[in-house]
């Protein structure tokens, strides 16, 4: 079902996004989001994805301090990051921390680099170092997340080429981050429909 209406003046560009609650298994629980365009279910992409995600990222974390984690190809964002002077940390070998940037920063930064997966996570030990966390990353990737995710609000999976968010959380049930993205994405004016699924447990 669509939860809330969409502004009149906001243009119709036919994005919804899907919010699945999921069970991960050993006492896991998440939401899964998918975000895809209503005519043709696919995923959105380009500036306005960069967009929807970002705001989406910022409004679950809320007032809990937050970051993306990067893993792969960190050469690449990191000479980003340094060429648009993008706050960020070089948190392993192979990993690298970008604390809460700015809108505008984030959603260019989640469009320029959708084609990698990554990872976001809020709460816990931020803004502070997380070693043991960080330095699993940097070897396993997002897997380093699954016996961590107690100790956070919430970590995330970021696939967004293929229009997907995970989310790792016992703490946020599916409504209440729908009640949290509400305000968010009407602010950006895209008119994009929330639509909660149904669990396919």
């Amino acid at each position: 079902m669509t939860i809330g209406e969409n502004p009149e003046a906001a243009p119709d560009l036919g994005y919804k996004l899907e919010i699945e609650p999921l069970d991960l298994g050993a006492g896991a629980k998440g939401v899964g989001f998918e975000l895809i365009e209503r005519s043709t279910r696919e995923p959105v992409h380009g500036p306005d994805a960069g967009r929807i995600w970002g705001a989406s990222l910022s409004a679950i974390a809320a007032d809990e301090p937050w970051a993306l984690d990067f893993f792969a190809h960190i050469e690449r964002v990191r000479d980003y990051c340094a060429h648009h002077a993008i706050e960020f940390r070089q948190a392993a070998s192979r990993s690298l921390v970008i604390p809460a940037p700015a809108p505008d920063v984030l959603a260019a930064l989640v469009e320029r680099f959708a084609p990698e997966t990554f990872g976001a996570r809020a709460g816990g030990s931020l803004p502070a170092e997380d070693v043991a966390l960080e330095g699993t990353l940097s070897s396993s990737g997002v897997d380093a997340y699954a016996p961590v995710i107690d100790s956070y609000l919430f970590c995330a999976v970021c696939d967004f080429e293929n229009g997907f968010l995970t989310l790792l959380t016992n703490r946020l049930s599916s409504e209440e981050v729908i009640r949290r993205l509400q305000p968010a994405l009407k602010k950006l004016s895209l008119n994009v429909d929330i639509v909660r699924a149904e669990s396919a447990s």
